[in-house]
């Protein structure tokens, strides 16, 4: 039997975050069974998760403020209990799941930045870097706990819309009105009004911000870099003074058998070059690695990271120029060696040099090798993704001083 007046329905911010939840939820779901090897619908994935992450918070929060609708009256002892249970559970894994995924990513040695919709770095747990060497048991944990769970996921999520179709189709007292009113039959309004949105939304966005604004403030961070282009202090009195404004450092390779590229915005150069006397001539330029800019954001935090340029334990890159030979009337050669990440390597480098007056103009390449260098050589040590060989371009102008 129905009762004689309509039930309550949920208020408006529940029935939006539950049918949000739901959609985000079976998207996730179909990410996870598509990504592959597809770079992009795994940093949807992750986007997605952590989102889903934020919302539970903000839905249990809200559901504690505001308590749901009393169930339907005719419901029988055990499918009440059932309900609670689902719906319990369904809670804690949408917590759990998100939470073991964060922390697969955290401790694995692979160590691949994420960045929320291509704009937001998001960082890794903390102190979980102790454990991204030699715990494949504890990585194996918490990736069945990950995987799994979303199976448990979609079992509850059978029961769920099972046990709504069942009461929506018995002559019961339905329940799909109250959270779709007007679709299903009528439905009552709150029996009180909505209250703390404020904070279950704002507690939610402040914790959301204060864990983004971790990448902010580490090593490598915007605010250590400093100024794009700007010279380091260090800049030592060769005879030639760089235009900054109209040089660059540049680097380009192949990933996924696509072309990419970038620049470092911050490095100095000391300069002693005599081309009546190469014997004499010398070049140290110094590279702040976290300026290092890519177009892409996902592929400057990953640069940053411990596997690639390492930027926390090593903020810099040094390059020296020696043994200058001409080749040509304005075409040279010279040894570059770079040291990085306590690593030396030495390459021939070629360029083309043009003097007229005290204005000089250089364009000059040399090719390294990730390998020799230690870049990316846990996750892609055979180049199957990224090239082993890196092209460094230099492009610069400067001034004689004497």
């Amino acid at each position: 039997m129905t009762s004689s007046s309509p039930a309550s329905r949920y208020t408006a911010i529940a029935i939006a975050l539950h049918w949000a939840m739901a959609l985000l939820l079976l998207f996730m779901i179909w990410l996870g069974w598509n990504m592959d090897d597809n770079e992009a619908r795994y940093q949807l994935h992750k986007s997605v998760g952590i989102t889903l992450l934020f919302l539970t918070v903000t839905r249990i929060a809200w559901r504690l403020l505001n308590p749901p609708p009393p169930l339907a009256s005719d419901m029988k002892p055990y499918e009440r209990t059932l309900s609670h249970l689902v719906h319990m559970a369904f809670y804690a894994l949408m917590v759990i799941i998100p939470l073991a995924g964060w922390l697969l990513v955290s401790i694995s040695p692979f160590q691949i930045s994420t960045v929320l919709f291509g704009a937001i770095d998001w960082p890794h747990l903390p102190f979980t870097s102790g454990l991204r060497q030699g715990n494949e048991i504890l990585h194996g944990i918490v990736e069945n706990v990950h995987s799994k769970g979303a199976w448990v996921i979609i079992v509850l999520l059978g029961l769920h819309v099972a046990g709504a179709v069942k009461h929506e189709i018995s002559g019961e007292d339905g329940v799909l009105k109250r959270m779709i009113p007007g679709l299903f039959g009528k439905a009552s309004p709150p029996s009180l009004p909505a209250r703390g949105a404020l904070v279950a939304f704002g507690s939610s966005v402040i914790l959301f911000a204060l864990i983004a604004a971790i990448p902010l403030i580490g090593p490598g961070s915007s605010a250590s870099r400093g100024a794009s282009g700007s010279a380091s202090s260090a800049e030592a009195a060769g005879n030639w003074t760089i235009d900054y404004a109209a040089s660059k450092i540049s680097f380009s390779g192949v990933y996924d058998g696509k072309p990419f590229g970038g620049t470092f915005g911050k490095w100095a150069a000391d300069v002693a070059f005599y081309p009546e006397d190469l014997a004499s001539s010398a070049v140290a330029v110094t590279i702040d690695t976290a300026s290092v800019t890519t177009g892409t954001k996902l592929y400057d935090s990953t640069l940053r990271e411990a596997e690639w340029f390492n930027t926390g334990a090593f903020p810099q890159a040094e390059i020296a120029l020696s043994g200058f030979e001409a080749t040509g009337e304005e075409t040279y050669t010279a040894t570059a060696t770079m040291m990085l990440k306590g690593r030396e390597t030495s390459v021939p480098l070629s360029f083309a040099l043009k003097i007229n007056g005290d204005r000089a103009i250089l364009d000059g390449s040399a090719t390294f090798s990730r390998k020799a260098l230690d870049l990316g050589q846990m996750s892609d040590a055979g180049a199957s993704w990224v090239s082993d060989e890196i092209v460094v371009e230099v492009q610069g102008e400067a001034t004689r001083l004497d």
